[in-house]
């Protein structure tokens, strides 16, 4: 068995053959030397180390992940597709630079951040693709990210339009009824299986990664409520939570994800992913579909839950104030009528799960709820007629008299 000796983390592991120290040439021993960097710390009397106190010595066991363990770790480490597609492009903008990808320079990447400012990209969007390529860089050998940190702050600076976040349109629930009324209109099982699903993620406040996560088995179903428990989210990455949505007469969530249930139920469904795949005839989907070719393999993609809301809202005759509509509305209708209602910032913290003294339900919800009620100019008397007829110009009298 061969064996390895650490005697510091700068230092090269040595790979050795053992052998008995008879066999070894006399030699002097060599003089030992600091073991110190800029991260070193010594409290008052503590020796200075020296390449004198060896560490302990390791076999290669020590050292060898199993094959369990390696498996574990690349799933573990498995790229999402915005990571995947932006890894991609900063590859594939180093290739045509013929620029080294990975591990790549300060140079390289302070490069590619003026890049992404050149195609005039949000603040938000460039943040998150230099910091996706950041980290994927290997451990240790990150870029400094210092240079093109300092060209982002004069980038917002020089324009505003690039830092504006276009917020999601509110799916409130004067959309949704329609939109869920259209999906069950034909009693079509994806019908179904989408009015749950719109009235799901209405209720839960929910984010697209988050409910098409859930099992069947993490639901308790009540006449007037349902329970979810949530293994994790967003801001709650190590603490599971038990979560009660009380039903409404408008939503009918209970009747909904009942009806969902119950088609499951008929092909013996009764465990695993809650929103699942439909074959076109409205047969579940079980098992790895390589029709779809995805990991998720029956689970949902958040996408899915995207392109129906879309379609729901399309297929329902509405029209928006020109934001988006996407998934995440369902969250934001359901933060935006509980503001419109009065709900605390903390009500609505709650009710969203965002993480303790977050800025977003006041900022994005309670503040724009309060001005829209608010309106100074309603102390001003109305000009004019009493009976709301607009009063003639003056010049247009003259002219027809």
């Amino acid at each position: 068995m061969a064996a390895v000796s650490v005697d510091a983390p700068d230092e090269k592991i040595i790979d050795a053959e053992l052998v008995e120290d008879d066999l070894l040439p006399s030699r002097a021993a060599p003089a030992s030397r600091p073991l110190v960097d800029l991260h070193t710390v010594l409290r008052p009397g503590q020796p200075i180390p020296t390449t004198a106190d060896r560490g302990p010595v390791y076999a290669e066991r020590d050292i060898r992940l199993s094959d369990a363990t390696a498996r574990a770790l690349e799933e573990a480490e498995e790229d999402s597709g915005t990571r995947k597609d932006a890894v991609r492009r900063f590859e594939r903008w180093c290739a045509e630079r013929e620029r080294v990808a990975h591990p790549c320079t300060t140079a390289t990447f302070t490069e590619y951040g003026r890049h992404l400012m050149d195609q005039g990209l949000k603040v938000s969007t460039i943040k998150n693709y230099m910091s996706l390529i950041r980290t994927h860089q290997p451990v240790g050998k990150q870029p400094d990210n210092s240079l093109y940190l300092q060209l982002l702050r004069k980038y917002r600076a020089k324009s505003k339009r690039a830092s504006r976040k276009k917020q999601a349109f509110p799916i409130t629930l004067p959309y949704l009824i329609p939109m869920m009324a259209k999906a069950e209109k034909d009693g079509r099982p994806i019908g179904i299986r989408d009015a749950a699903m719109l009235a799901f993620g209405y209720r839960f406040l929910a984010r697209s990664s988050e409910q098409v996560d859930l099992d069947i088995e993490d639901l308790t179903i009540l006449d007037d409520r349902i329970v979810v428990w949530l293994a994790k989210d967003k801001t709650h990455q190590d603490e599971d939570q038990t979560i009660i949505l009380h039903d409404r007469e408008d939503l009918q969530l209970v009747a909904r994800m009942r009806r969902w249930l119950a088609h499951l139920a008929t092909h013996q469904i009764t465990t695993g992913p809650l929103f699942r795949h439909l074959h076109p005839g409205g047969r579940p989907a079980t098992g790895f579909r390589t029709d779809i070719a995805t990991k998720r393999g029956d689970y949902l993609r958040a996408q899915t839950v995207n392109d129906r809301v879309k379609l729901w809202f399309r297929a329902a005759g509405l029209v928006t104030d020109g934001r988006p509509v996407s998934s995440q509305g369902l969250r934001a209708g359901g933060a935006t009528d509980l503001a419109e209602a009065e709900a605390t910032d903390e009500e609505i913290q709650d009710a969203g799960r965002w993480k303790k003294g977050s800025p977003i339900p006041r900022a994005v919800y309670v503040r724009p709820a309060q001005a829209a009620r608010k309106d100074p100019f309603s102390k001003v008397p109305i000009h004019g007629s009493p009976s709301g007829e607009l009063v003639p110009d003056q010049s247009e009298q003259q002219a027809t008299g």
